[in-house]
């Protein structure tokens, strides 16, 4: 079971390390919301990743991942820098859930099969 709480940790340390590493991006002030929208790109130029900052440089609102075939890898809602609510991820066919509870995760869900993978104490 730790081993997939870490295995967890890492998958989400790369997922958010590879969005500031990108050295091609797109960025936009939005002055109806008031946050920075960017987009990141792969090699070949297809979307690697999408979301929003506010306006100090913490990462807010929603958050999407692509491969480089265009597929969602994925998703989920940042608010002030802190990761919330259920986010998702896809890889092979399968997708978990993964809730977070002040910024740590709290469960993970396979949901092709429904069965808790991690549940916190």
């Amino acid at each position: 079971m730790m081993k997939k709480v870490i295995l967890m940790t890492a998958l989400l340390m790369l997922s958010a390390a590879m969005g500031y590493a990108q050295k091609d991006r797109e960025a936009k002030l939005n002055k109806e919301t008031n946050l920075i929208e960017v987009t990141y790109f792969h090699e070949d130029g297809s979307v690697r990743q999408q979301g929003t900052f506010d306006l100090a440089g913490k990462l807010h609102g929603e958050w999407a991942s692509f491969n480089e075939k265009g597929e969602k890898i994925s998703l989920g809602t940042y608010y002030k820098g802190a990761r919330t609510g259920t986010w998702y991820f896809w890889n092979n066919g399968n997708q978990k859930e993964v809730a977070f509870d002040n910024n740590t995760i709290a469960s993970v869900v396979d949901t092709k099969t429904k069965s808790p993978v991690v549940t916190k104490d």
